[in-house]
């Protein structure tokens, strides 16, 4: 292979409307509260995937949607990121989405995902023998726990030895990527999703949280707790990475597929997690300072969040004989 051909992801799982409702007063339970409410395409996958073809890698996106104004927009957004676009529209489905309630300092109250399309379709998809080709061509698989559990388990065998990338999603689905554990090159979760998938508290100490997602055969996991430091797992080395304050927070949204999407991307370019995952930082910054799902990953802005970034620091390398690879 050309060491100089472009790297290409394909992406397989959400891409649908997300609507965020942001509160402009203290949230009162119960009541109504007075906001404004907003419409982005969103999705793990989807938003992942569009972070990392900002940060130099080819993506193509395998997902679902319905015949209707949703999905003629999810289309129009994955064709203007320059994404080559596989998905599969059914004329009598609607649209999947996702609706986020946010109080006035951008943290999330409550969500509704409505994905069940995701469920009851894409695991077909995976048979098509146009997506095995795909796959077959793509250099790495991006995918999210949106799947059903039988979908997830038919990416590894059709992967083979390729990089497969995968986010966590929320506690409830998390669990769908148990038994495909050993097979990730990288998981990207919070400590609520950890906590879910190992059995542990959410608030257990996060180098616990760790150690109980190796036992379970992940060889790679960043693990993220809002503004804490982020810790990561690689292979017998654990480090942790401190987030610089934001100049604002407009979005808590879509900072952790701006984290998966960036480190994805660096990770495949052949960086060591320990300097992708500060790519993914930057990124996730950007996200957090913007209102838009996917932040514009300008090369100055990136630089200049990149700046900020400090460099992570050891908490535990065992002796190794070198690096890592990616897969």
């Amino acid at each position: 292979m050309n060491a100089d051909k472009q790297k290409t992801i394909l992406g397989i799982g959400g891409a649908h409307i997300d609507r965020r409702g942001r509160i402009a007063v203290d949230f009162v339970p119960g009541a109504s509260n007075p906001g404004t409410m907003r419409e982005d395409v969103g999705g793990g996958a989807c938003n992942a995937l569009r972070n990392a073809v900002q940060r130099g890698v080819g993506g193509w996106m395998l997902s679902v949607r319905g015949g209707d104004m949703a999905g003629e927009t999810v289309a129009k957004a994955i064709a203007a990121a320059g994404i080559r676009d596989l998905s599969v529209t059914f004329l009598d489905r609607a649209t999947p989405s996702y609706t986020a309630l946010l109080d006035r300092h951008g943290d999330v109250v409550a969500a509704l995902a409505d994905m069940g399309l995701y469920e009851l379709a894409i695991g077909k998809q995976l048979r098509r023998a146009s997506v095995r080709a795909a796959v077959a061509e793509a250099d790495a698989i991006f995918t999210d726990a949106n799947l059903s559990a039988e979908a997830l388990a038919r990416i590894p065998k059709l992967a083979g030895e390729k990089p497969i990338f995968a986010i966590a999603i929320s506690p409830a689905k998390v669990l769908r990527l148990k038994t495909i554990l050993p097979a990730l090159s990288c998981l990207f979760l919070n400590t609520r999703e950890a906590g879910a998938l190992t059995g542990l508290s959410p608030d257990a100490p996060m180098p616990a949280m760790l150690d109980a997602l190796k036992t379970l055969g992940l060889r790679r996991a960043v693990l993220s707790k809002g503004a804490d430091p982020l810790l990561a797992l690689d292979g017998d080395r654990r480090f942790s990475l401190a987030p610089p304050a934001p100049e604002r927070i407009a979005d808590v949204t879509g900072a952790g597929d701006a984290l998966a999407g960036a480190t994805s991307a660096a990770l495949l370019r052949g960086v060591p997690l320990a300097e992708a995952v500060r790519e993914g930082m930057a990124a996730a910054l950007l996200a957090l300072e913007s209102a838009d799902a996917v932040p514009a990953l300008s090369t100055a802005a990136f630089a200049a969040a990149l700046a900020l970034v400090p460099p992570v620091e050891t908490l535990h390398e065992a002796p190794s004989k070198g690096e890592a690879h990616v897969a």
